[in-house]
């Protein structure tokens, strides 16, 4: 069990001791829902191994009472198990593919673009040490230089904005995507969220974002979790004259999220039918 409520989390940071990759942050979230204190291990992208005894090359990474578990999903998972009379982050089976779904659709949708939007940024605020290792093993990942994935990134801004629909959708139904109260679903979308603020230079949403009051209450979560030193604002974008409308200002009601109770309730959208 978690000595005085405390367990030791390897936390990834830029110079400025801003958590900075996602999955780190749904990790950070996931045990401050459950409960517990976090005694943070610093540190940036290089040294993870000596930090970690050799025992990993990737973080997030928590030690539990002398018990190492890897990788945020485990991580997750351990901590139900664990500790099953706190918090529960993922209540049924199904909620891990549902929300990998997600989130795999989030990485396509927001974190491909904003990572081209914002490589130099990601590069530039890391730690003096991680710079040559960013650069190198960046350039081997993405294939060019940060500075090439950069240009033109004002054309790729207005594109992002009107395909997160499906989740303001969801958002707009209920307070949480856990329902009245946030679980790991939210915490792993929150994350791509969190992520973008450690690296943007601009920000890369509206001022009248409809997803801003979930963000903002997310970010406000377990005592302002994610209003750390070196976060940029997520809102203050202004799309130029011509770019496509960043939300639905008048949102549909959709089908898949209304349920028929007959002729009345459907009466409307008949209506548009008909003509």
């Amino acid at each position: 069990m978690a000595k005085d409520n405390k367990i030791t989390f390897y936390d990834l940071q830029h110079a400025s001791g801003c958590t900075t990759s996602p999955f780190v942050w749904a990790t950070k979230y996931a045990l401050k829902h459950k409960g517990f204190d976090l005694d943070v291990v610093d540190g940036g992208f290089t040294g993870i191994m000596d930090r970690t005894g050799g025992r990993s090359e990737r973080l997030p990474a928590i030690v539990d009472d002398g018990e190492w578990v890897l990788d945020s999903w485990l991580i997750a998972e351990y901590l139900d198990a664990k500790y099953p009379d706190r918090p529960t982050l993922i209540g049924d089976p199904g909620i891990k593919p549902l929300t990998e779904f997600l989130e795999g659709w989030l990485w396509k949708t927001a974190v491909s673009p904003w990572v081209r939007c914002f490589a130099v940024q990601y590069r530039d605020r890391c730690k003096p040490e991680d710079i040559g290792y960013i650069t190198e093993s960046r350039l081997r990942m993405w294939g060019q230089p940060v500075e090439e994935m950069a240009k033109g990134r004002e054309d790729v801004f207005p594109k992002v904005l009107p395909e997160l629909e499906p989740l303001r959708a969801l958002l707009r139904e209920r307070k949480w995507l856990g329902g009245d109260a946030p679980n790991y679903a939210d915490y792993r979308a929150l994350a791509v969220f969190l992520w973008c603020a450690s690296v943007a230079d601009v920000p890369p949403m509206t001022e009248d974002e409809p997803l801003r009051d979930w963000i903002d209450r997310g970010f406000d979560l377990y005592g302002g979790l994610g209003r750390i030193p070196g976060m940029s604002p997520l809102f203050g974008y202004q799309p130029r004259p011509g770019d496509p409308e960043p939300f639905e200002r008048t949102p549909r009601d959709f089908g898949l999220t209304k349920r028929n109770t007959g002729p009345a309730s459907t009466a409307a959208e008949t209506a548009r039918l008909k003509g």
